[in-house]
Order: structure tokens, then C-alpha cells, then sequence
């Protein structure tokens, strides 16, 4: 079965960007699993998937208009304290998770620590990167009528959410 919308893909990559690794998927031992056309992945990165089959292993490079976009100077915002969770370990420089008011999460830089304030880089960190990817696919499978109807896939034995 081949990659495409509204199936089940499980597949193990190795980010990297300006020749450095950044992440791997193998870090966690599990692959990753997402069902396709559903927004989880980035857009060239579900683009390139699309069309290989359970053992294909591929390499794709993302320029930043099909990954995280340009990266747009100025896009500092100063925030209180009380939005972080673990606040007083933040230093400039790192990343870490915001939770929206509208739901998901926004991953920022911290560029300033205050007293009572943080300010923090907007950009995503991979913004106006290219990004490559060494993907390897390990499952396609359709997805079940519960996993279209949520809207994610499901691990074994069902969902855990």
C-alpha cells in the first residue's frame, strides 16, 4: 500500500539542518505515527510521503516555505512570567512550549528574562531553514473509521487521549 491522504503512516526520520543533526525519531525507539492530510506533519514533508510504501527509504530536503516559513525579524513578544511552566529555569536562548488560548501549542525562543517578564522569539527556531529529512517507511495502513472520525491515528490497542 502507498503513502496518501486519510491513511495511517508510521515511519522513523533524522532531521537536520546546516549540516547538524537536530532530532531523531529513534531517540524515542518508536516511530512516528500520523495520518495523512490532517495538518501533523509539515506540508513538504507530507508531500514527500506521499507515494512510498511500508520499507521505502528516502531522503528529502524542505525549503523554508514548504517547512516552518521565512523568519521574520521583530517577532519578539514580552509575556508574564505565570504563561511558562518552570519560568524561573528559562534562560536566553532556549526553546520552549507556549499553550495557546485558542488550543495547541507554539514552540518560542526565549531571548530576554525579566523580573516578572519574558520576551521570546515568535519564529519558530526552524524558521528560514531548510531542513533535511532521511525518512524510513515502516507501516501504510488505512486508517479506521474512529481515527478519521478524531482525526489523528491511534497507537495499539486503541486510543489514548
Amino acid at each position: 500500500m502507498k503513502a496518501d491522504k486519510d491513511q495511517v503512516v508510521s515511519f522513523h526520520y533524522v532531521l537536520s539542518t546546516d549540516g547538524a543533526q537536530v532530532e531523531s525519531s529513534r531517540d524515542n525507539g518508536e516511530p512516528l505515527q500520523v495520518l495523512l492530510g490532517r495538518g501533523q506533519l509539515i506540508a513538504g514533508m507530507e508531500k514527500a510521503m506521499q507515494g512510498h510504501a511500508a520499507g521505502d527509504a528516502f531522503a528529502v530536503d524542505l525549503a523554508p516555505e514548504e517547512a516552518y516559513g521565512e523568519r521574520h525579524e521583530g517577532r519578539t513578544q514580552r509575556m508574564s512570567k505565570k504563561y511558562f511552566q518552570q519560568a524561573a529555569r528559562l534562560k536566553p536562548g532556549m526553546t520552549t512550549v507556549l499553550q495557546l488560548k485558542e488550543g495547541g501549542q507554539r514552540q518560542v525562543t526565549v531571548h530576554k528574562v525579566g523580573m516578572t517578564t519574558i520576551d521570546v522569539d515568535l519564529n519558530h527556531p526552524l524558521a528560514g531553514k531548510t531542513l533535511h529529512f532521511d525518512i524510513e517507511m515502516i507501516d501504510v495502513r488505512p486508517a479506521t473509521p474512529e481515527e478519521l472520525e478524531h482525526g489523528h491515528a491511534h497507537g495499539p490497542g486503541g486510543h489514548a487521549h
